[in-house]
């Protein structure tokens, strides 16, 4: 992958770090939360940043 599409990436997965967070957010609010849904956007989140790292790896690389 090039670097401006590795750096689209990134951003792109920076976003849904973003709106799954602000699901989490919301979904806690309520008064009966669904954790199922909450472990899901986490789990989600975790898989987002290990592609942000993979992507920042392969920058730093020169790839």
């Amino acid at each position: 992958m090039n670097k401006r599409r590795l750096l689209k990436s990134i951003k792109s997965f920076e976003k849904l770090i973003s709106k799954h967070k602000e699901k989490i957010e919301r979904e806690k609010r309520k008064s009966m939360p669904d954790t199922g849904l909450i472990r899901y956007w986490e789990k989600e989140i975790r898989i987002y940043t290990e592609e942000i790292n993979k992507a920042n790896r392969k920058l730093k690389r020169g790839r």
